[in-house]
């Protein structure tokens, strides 16, 4: 909030141990705090983690971030447009809201969605439904090169998007 230049894009949030309406709520706040500055970055950590570790049911990881992704834009558009929450998916719904609980519009409602991917569907969907990639630090070049990049533009030729306006992040373990 003490800057007017400075972007805020964190790497992931664990999606699935948290509601897409927690999440939503907390992304409304930081883009409205930032004027437009914040990305949400998600990811969907591994089997292992979720079940034993978060205590959330294991579902196929994919599926279950497009469903995420689409729940938590559709309660967006219903604070910024006032539309009828009227979302159900596989995994998520939102169908109810009320005025207390409605934010209501800001001045930048779209929030960039990053995630995390591994995998090539995870990559191809990145390039679908989301506005960039979060590349795993034990990603090898060759790999990156090979894998992740052909899926993220074949998931963004998909969607009709131009591929190079997408926001690739990765780095080392520090």
């Amino acid at each position: 909030m003490a800057t007017e230049r400075v972007q805020l894009v964190p790497s992931v949030a664990i999606a699935f141990p948290r509601s897409p309406m927690v999440l939503a709520m907390e992304a409304w706040d930081l883009q409205q705090m930032t004027k437009g500055r914040f990305s949400i970055g998600l990811g969907s950590q591994v089997k292992g983690h979720n079940e034993r570790r978060f205590s959330v049911p294991w579902a196929p990881p994919g599926p279950r971030l497009r469903d995420y992704i689409g729940c938590m834009r559709a309660i967006w558009d219903s604070w910024q447009r006032g539309t009828r929450p009227n979302y159900e998916g596989e995994y998520y719904q939102y169908r109810l809201t009320s005025p207390f609980f409605n934010p209501g519009p800001i001045e930048h409602p779209d929030i960039p969605v990053i995630i995390s991917a591994v995998n090539p569907f995870n990559a191809r969907l990145a390039g679908e439904v989301c506005d960039g990639i979060t590349i795993h630090s034990f990603s090898t070049f060759r790999y990156i090169r090979e894998v992740l990049i052909p899926a993220v533009h074949e998931g963004a030729h998909r969607a009709g998007k131009d591929a190079s306006t997408l926001h690739v992040q990765g780095g080392g373990f520090i």
